[in-house]
């Protein structure tokens, strides 16, 4: 069948979005692909449409759970029965169905955590896996080396379940980010699709403030003026509580805060309230967002400083998915690079921790994990550290001599990894500091032309002033909250929105016989 057959048949779809099919034209040539294209367009259609195509699992490595769950449940909604997500949300009893049937699955979407289980690669090596997606992809390089170092691992996973073809997705990534993502994830002989970042219907603002509390009046008379609904990114849990329970003291009832310390019936609740148009902003840490089908936001606003271009890039970019004119604004005051530095110094250990490391011996990853803890290490810090023990041979009966080089070769990559991220942080600062063009910042920073892409008539704050108020032509009505039977109420929690379907779905997305 043809491919725009197949896209007609199964999507709806009568044409190609830009750059869609010379990506699955590379995949299904069985290559090596790194793909970067910007949010909203269509960057999943890139792995589904092949999984029609062969008769083998497509397996998907997710960064986030709901972000896993979310992709399922469309698939699932749009028909698709051949759908899983593995990962914590399922039960024992769940997750030994589906490891025992993977190969009856179509697409198989995965954390990179799971992928470190043996038991698990080794049910993967006994299904053909006709493509091995990850999404995402710049996660490898910006989360990796600290936060989830499994991400590290992705490519010898990939050589054990038989070196499936590889697509790599992602919306952002410097030319350093791409070479990172090459080499982690072993591509050899790939093509690369990369489109420009610049989304030209987002207006780039930066505002300065002299306090934190100017820039919450400010947020407050924002939400005032901008119409339709949008995202506030906060740097924390607790700020992202604050502000919205400020923003409703100041009459914003249709407000929630979303965050990864909240319980995950919570966090899909919410998600659920913003796409169904019955809240009209999300006070969030970067926990919201990401995979979100809403093409509809009108604006984001960062409320406190991003730690680097790649993120605030990647954030800014969920508005205006559907093409109309949105805003992106950042309220920046100078205690705001207090936060990111102190977080960039948390991701790793002292200098006198790893030292301590050459007084342990005989331990495996287990017990050093532990020792560690002990140290006083947190979450990020003790990924590193491991991660880069496993990489020195220390679980590998490293003669004890030879510990102390160890260490320092760990010390040296350890304060070249906080020295890139200053510098990144310090690229942020000057952007919203500098008085240029933002946008052409922008761009040249993720390595392209600014001459090729071009000045929009809505550009940043630099070249046509803060005035949010060009939205108001396009300002809509929102919509109330749909009044509905709780028999329609439990088939959309359940994803089941056909009103002659009583056949029951399991919270847990897994079908009780697969075809």
């Amino acid at each position: 069948m043809h491919l725009t057959e197949i896209l007609h048949k199964r999507f709806g779809f009568p044409t190609f979005r830009d750059g869609q099919r010379p990506v699955i034209e590379a995949v299904l040539q069985g290559k090596d692909v790194l793909a970067l294209m910007p949010t909203g367009s269509g960057k999943s259609l890139c792995y589904q449409l092949p999984g029609y195509v062969w008769n083998t699992p497509v397996l998907i490595v997710s960064p986030l759970l709901s972000l896993m769950d979310d992709q399922v449940q469309q698939l699932k909604a749009a028909g698709e029965k051949r759908a899983v997500a593995l990962n914590s949300f399922l039960s024992m009893e769940e997750r030994r169905h589906v490891l025992a049937n993977l190969s009856s699955y179509r697409f198989i979407f995965i954390s990179p955590e799971l992928l470190q289980n043996a038991y698990v690669v080794q049910q993967l090596k006994r299904c053909t896996i006709s493509l091995f997606v990850v999404d995402e992809a710049h996660c490898i390089s910006q989360w990796g080396h600290e936060f989830r170092t499994s991400y590290l691992r992705l490519g010898s996973v990939r050589e054990k379940i038989g070196r499936p073809p590889c697509l790599a997705l992602t919306a952002t990534a410097t030319n350093i980010v791409q070479e990172d993502i090459v080499q982690q994830l072993h591509l050899q002989d790939y093509e690369a699709h990369l489109a420009s970042v610049d989304r030209p219907n987002i207006k780039l603002v930066t505002e300065t403030f002299a306090t934190e509390a100017d820039k919450l009046t400010r947020l407050q008379s924002l939400l005032k003026e901008l119409p339709g609904q949008g995202i506030i990114y906060a740097a924390t849990r607790q700020w992202a509580e604050r502000l919205a329970q400020a923003l409703r003291e100041d009459g914003h009832e249709r407000v929630a805060a979303y965050h990864g310390g909240m319980e995950a019936t919570d966090r899909q609740l919410i998600q659920k309230q913003f796409l169904r148009n019955e809240l009209d902003c999300i006070c969030s840490t970067n926990a919201f967002g990401m995979g979100i089908n809403k093409g509809d936001i009108t604006w984001v606003i960062h409320f406190q400083l991003p730690s680097d271009m790649e993120s605030y890039v990647q954030e800014v970019g969920r508005a205006g998915r559907n093409g109309a004119q949105s805003v992106a604004i950042l309220l920046y005051s100078p205690t705001d690079e207090e936060l990111p530095s102190r977080l960039i110094q948390q991701e790793f250990p002292t200098e006198q921790q790893l030292q301590q490391v050459t007084r342990m011996e005989g331990l495996n990853r287990e017990s050093a994990s532990s020792r560690l803890f002990a140290l006083g290490m947190g979450e990020s810090a003790l990924n590193f550290t491991l991660y880069q023990l496993e990489s020195e041979g220390y679980f590998n009966s490293l003669p004890n001599q030879e510990l102390p080089k160890a260490i320092e070769k760990i010390i040296e990559r350890m304060e070249y990894r906080k020295a890139l991220k200053r510098k990144m942080l310090q690229n942020m600062i000057q952007w919203t500091q500098g008085s240029f063009c933002k946008r052409e910042y922008i761009i040249t920073y993720f390595d392209e032309d600014f001459q090729k892409v071009g000045r929009p008539p809505y550009c940043c704050s630099y070249c046509c002033g803060h005035d949010v108020h060009f939205l108001e032509q396009q300002k809509r009505e929102l919509r109330p909250p749909l009044q509905t039977s709780w028999r329609s109420e439990l088939r959309f929690i359940f994803n089941q929105e056909s009103d002659d379907s009583h056949e029951q779905e399991k919270p847990s997305g897994i079908d009780s016989t697969i075809k």
